[in-house]
């Protein structure tokens, strides 16, 4: 299938319709990760013509992705980043944390924007936030693609700054996912204070299955555990 750039279609509706002058893509990563905190970028990036490449973040190699990350950050016309913390996460349930990191990315921003674009179909975001979902918005949008991959390269380097203090883990090339030295090195060490201990994984590890906490899975949550599985993540 031919590569299809992202345009500015829909931040040109919303413009056209709503008259909002400022629009922010917004994008999350780590959603579906183990360990680590939930991350999420407010891109702004005005009407201007992208650079080459541009993309959902998880269609990129690493070194592609990285790459663009730094051309992305002096390009566009501001962007902020929030993050939810594992413990924000078992506390609260993912939704209200993604909730939490995206207003605190839309927060960062030097001006609060008119309306948001947000990739995917779940508006976790909701009032007083104007938003217009868009399924496969990291792909078809311009700023929500920008977003995607400036999020998921800020959080890759997060997890990789962790993995000296936990070398057993590979926190540098899993970035909390649950690869296989992650699974083994959780059987064999446990949980460490970057793991969500409200998940599920913990019910299939008998020596640490006293360390979980409750759980606050909801919708979005069961659907990302169900969508990774699909893609062999898990």
């Amino acid at each position: 299938m031919p590569y299809e750039p992202p345009t500015h279609r829909v931040e040109r509706s919303i413009r056209a319709t709503t008259g909002a002058r400022v629009v922010a893509g917004v994008d999350e990563v780590g959603r579906g990760a183990w360990a680590g905190p939930v991350t999420v970028c407010a891109a702004v990036t005005g009407l201007r013509r992208p650079p080459e490449g541009l993309t959902d973040s998880k269609l990129l190699t690493p070194l592609r992705r990285t790459a663009l990350a730094e051309v992305l950050t002096g390009w566009v016309t501001a962007f902020g980043l929030g993050h939810a913390s594992p413990q924000e996460i078992d506390t609260l349930g993912m939704t209200a944390a993604l909730r939490l990191a995206a207003g605190r990315a839309l927060e960062a921003l030097p001006e609060r924007p008119d309306a948001v674009i947000l990739d995917g179909k779940h508006d976790y975001l909701g009032a007083p936030w104007r938003v217009r979902t868009v399924i496969k918005g990291d792909q078809s949008c311009v700023a929500v693609a920008a977003a995607s991959v400036i999020a998921k390269v800020r959080r890759d380097a997060m997890l990789a700054e962790l993995a000296p203090q936990h070398p057993d883990f590979g926190f540098d090339s899993n970035a909390g996912y649950p690869s296989p030295t992650h699974r083994a090195a959780l059987e064999e060490w446990g949980p460490t204070p970057h793991h969500r201990r409200s998940w599920a994984f913990l019910d299939a590890l008998p020596r640490w299955r006293h360390l979980k906490l409750p759980s606050h899975r909801d919708a979005s949550v069961t659907e990302t555990l169900e969508d990774a599985g699909q893609l062999g993540i898990f």
